[in-house]
């Protein structure tokens, strides 16, 4: 949490961020704990308490001597619903919720899942004027297991009837979190066939891998990047791939490739052999594959959003929803 309210202060949190703005993070710090307890931790309530640095800002106090903090306190502390500052007008009314999915997973030698797990998050961007009460309902709720809820959400209205019924903040906020654990309901979006092999006294060894896609939904799997840590034995690797670039560094033994995007009706594959070093012995296992991926609209779990709607307000908003699936630590034994 805290570590996204800076992304919204300052765009990127990054150490050298942080040096720049010392002053102002350790002003943010205090308003959102006291005494060590989470207190004010909405980034728009925070951006009313401790105004965000620009240069101009920065000016202005080296010269007066002044602060960020602001002269009063946030409108929206004062009310029952303390995340949404009051009189909040926009000429565009909108509200897009972003469903994004994390795969852990171990697939080993054979192809069979050893262990599977989805973590996933439901963010929101909402710019509404005035008021507004949401309701977001799911096609198949009883899908997310272990959830964490942003404060604004009605428990007792999700307890009874599964539906997500809530006053938003304003702006970008996390609605909620969760984590789906069965095993039976994680489908595996991508698969590797793999041939890795050494050979005792032989200072040559064969590595060949293929890519490709399983269970989908028919959508493109994109962003593609294959690592294997390779074993001190390796020397040296002569690879050639169908698609994407690779790399192998000799001295840290890492071999990365850059598959992109791939298409089920070619997929990409890499080969070639190793060389190794002479006189050692086979190495006591094979290498382990990592994978990096996304796919974009869909969740890899079949959660699905089944409508939006707002009430206490007269107006027809804009309304998105959009699905992302990625890899986690998804690794692949040899």
């Amino acid at each position: 949490m805290i570590k996204k309210n800076f992304q919204d202060y300052f765009g990127v949190c990054s150490e050298p961020v942080i040096k720049d703005n010392v002053v102002v993070v350790y002003e943010v710090l205090e308003e959102m704990l006291d005494n060590g307890f989470p207190l004010a931790t909405e980034s728009n309530i925070l951006k009313e308490l401790i105004k965000p640095p620009t240069i101009l800002r920065t000016v202005v106090n080296t010269i007066t001597g002044s602060t960020n903090v602001g002269d009063q306190l946030p409108t929206g502390q004062l009310s029952v619903v303390p995340w949404r500052r009051t009189g909040v007008k926009y000429t565009n009314n909108e509200a897009y919720f972003d469903v994004i999915e994390e795969i852990d997973a171990i697939i080993d030698k054979s192809g069979s899942t050893i262990t599977a797990e989805i973590q996933g998050v439901i963010d929101a961007c909402v710019k509404l004027t005035g008021m507004p009460d949401l309701t977001l309902s799911f096609m198949n709720p009883r899908l997310l297991d272990d959830v964490s809820f942003h404060p604004c959400v009605r428990f007792k209205r999700w307890e009874s009837e599964r539906i997500l019924s809530f006053i938003p903040p304003d702006g970008n906020f996390r609605l909620l979190s969760y984590h789906v654990s069965a095993q039976n309901l994680v489908a595996i979006p991508v698969y590797v066939k793999h041939n890795i092999s050494f050979r005792d006294s032989s200072s040559l060894g064969r590595f060949e891998i293929t890519v490709g896609p399983k269970q989908t939904m028919g959508k493109t799997i994109e962003g593609v990047i294959v690592t294997s840590q390779m074993p001190k034995g390796v020397l040296n690797m002569s690879l050639a791939p169908s698609q994407g670039t690779h790399t192998f560094d000799p001295v840290t033994k890492m071999l990365s490739w850059d598959v992109g995007k791939i298409n089920p009706q070619k997929l990409p594959s890499l080969k070639g052999t190793m060389s190794l070093q002479a006189g050692a012995s086979k190495p006591d296992e094979n290498p382990t594959i990592n994978l990096q991926f996304k796919i974009q609209q869909l969740a890899i779990s079949g959660l699905k959003v089944n409508r939006l709607d707002m009430y206490g307000e007269k107006y027809k908003p804009f309304k998105g929803i959009k699905y992302m699936t990625k890899a986690g630590k998804f690794q692949v034994r040899t």
